[in-house]
C-alpha cells in the first residue's frame, strides 16, 4: 500500500458552543492551571479512505454505547474508527463514548491494536476511516493544533531529547503548549518535586533510567493541565515507589475532572484505577462497562470474577497452549 502524505484540513469555520469547563484541582497539582474551553465545531467532517485502500470493514457485533444528543461534551468519541496496514484490518469499526472524568482502562492482546488506537486518538497515524473523532470536543483531524493542546500523550515507545537535562526538556514542554512564560520554570519545579526527580533535575535525561524517562515524560505530558490524557503502558519498567507515586497522580487528576484514557497489561493496576474498561481484540472492540458489569456477564458465561479471569474469557484466550511436557 502506497504512503499517502498527510496534509492539514483547512480550518472550520467558529460555530456556537463551548466544550464543558473543568474542575479546578484542589490538590498538589492544583497550581497547574488547564487551558480553557474552546468553541467546538458541531460537524466532524469524515475521514476519507486512501483510494488503494481494501472495502469498508464489516462492523464489529459488539456496539458499547449509546451515543449521546451531542458528544462534542464527551471526553472521547469515535464511529466506525478504522486502520488497515495493506490488507490487514489492524482495527475495525471501533466505536467509543468516554465520559469526562472517566479512567477509562483500554485492554487488549499484543497485537489487538491498542497503540494504533492511540496513536490515531492523538493525532499521530491518520486512520483508513473515521466518521468522527473528538478529543475533548475538538475533531482531531479538522483542528489538529487545537485538539493536541488538550491532551497529554505518554506513548509507549519515549523519544525523548536526550542531551537535554531533565529541567530543560520541562521548560521546552511548557513552551511548546503556550504555556505562560512566568509559570513555565515553577511549574517544572513543582512536577520534578512530584515526580522526586528535584535531585536529577540538572541530569542528562539520556543518563535516566527507564522508570526516570517514564517519569520525566508524564510530567512533561501534565505540564499545560490537559483535559484529556492518554496512557500507553505507563507502569513499564517502573518500579514499586515510582508506580505508587503515578497512581496517586492520576488519581487525584481524574478527581479534578480530567479524562484519563489508559492502555497496559497490568490487570491488578487496571482493577484497582479504572471506572470502566474496554477490551479489544483483533481489532474489534468486544466487551465494554464498570468492573461490575464485566463481571456480572461474566458470571452468566461461565464464572469468572477477577479482571483477568474475564479478559482471558473475552479474548477465548488458550491457556493451555504454553504447556511444554518435556519439563515435566
Amino acid at each position: 500500500m502506497n504512503e499517502h502524505p498527510v496534509t492539514d484540513p483547512p480550518e472550520a469555520p467558529d460555530r456556537t458552543g463551548l466544550a464543558q469547563p473543568l474542575m479546578a484541582s484542589p490538590d498538589r497539582l492544583a497550581s497547574i492551571d488547564h487551558l480553557p474551553a474552546a468553541p467546538v465545531d458541531h460537524s466532524p467532517t469524515a475521514i476519507p479512505m486512501a483510494p488503494e485502500s481494501p472495502p469498508p470493514a464489516v462492523a464489529p457485533p459488539f456496539y458499547p454505547t449509546q451515543y449521546p444528543a451531542d458528544p462534542h461534551y464527551l471526553a472521547i468519541f469515535t464511529r466506525n474508527l478504522t486502520q488497515y496496514f495493506g490488507t490487514k484490518l489492524a482495527v475495525n469499526n471501533v466505536n467509543l463514548a468516554i465520559r469526562r472524568g472517566e479512567f477509562y482502562g483500554f485492554l487488549g492482546p499484543n497485537g489487538a491494536g491498542k497503540s494504533t488506537t492511540i496513536k490515531m486518538l492523538v493525532g499521530l497515524l491518520r486512520p483508513t476511516h473515521a466518521d468522527a473523532i473528538l478529543v475533548a470536543g475538538i475533531d482531531v483531524w479538522r483542528d489538529p493544533l487545537r485538539a493536541r493542546s488538550l491532551m497529554g500523550v505518554l506513548p509507549e515507545s519515549l523519544n525523548l531529547y536526550e542531551r537535554l537535562t531533565g529541567r530543560e526538556f520541562l521548560r521546552l514542554a511548557g513552551s511548546l503548549y503556550s504555556v505562560p512564560r512566568a509559570e513555565i520554570p515553577r511549574r517544572a519545579d513543582q512536577l520534578l518535586e512530584v515526580m522526586a526527580l528535584t535531585a536529577d533535575g540538572r541530569t542528562l535525561i539520556a543518563d535516566y533510567s527507564v522508570g526516570m524517562r517514564k517519569k520525566i515524560a508524564l510530567a512533561a505530558a501534565l505540564i499545560h493541565r490537559p483535559q484529556v490524557l492518554f496512557l500507553d503502558e505507563p507502569f513499564e519498567g517502573v518500579d514499586p515507589i515510582s508506580s505508587r507515586v503515578i497512581r496517586d497522580i492520576l488519581q487525584e487528576l481524574t478527581a479534578s475532572g480530567t479524562t484519563i484514557f489508559f492502555s497496559s497489561h497490568i490487570m491488578e493496576v487496571v482493577e484497582r484505577l479504572c471506572t470502566r474498561v474496554g477490551i479489544i481484540n483483533q481489532g474489534m472492540l468486544v466487551a465494554e462497562g464498570t468492573l461490575d458489569e464485566l463481571r456480572q456477564r461474566a458470571r452468566v458465561a461461565g464464572g469468572a470474577t477477577t479482571l483477568e479471569d474475564i479478559f482471558l474469557q473475552v479474548v477465548g484466550a488458550d491457556t493451555q497452549r504454553g504447556n511444554l511436557p518435556w519439563l515435566t
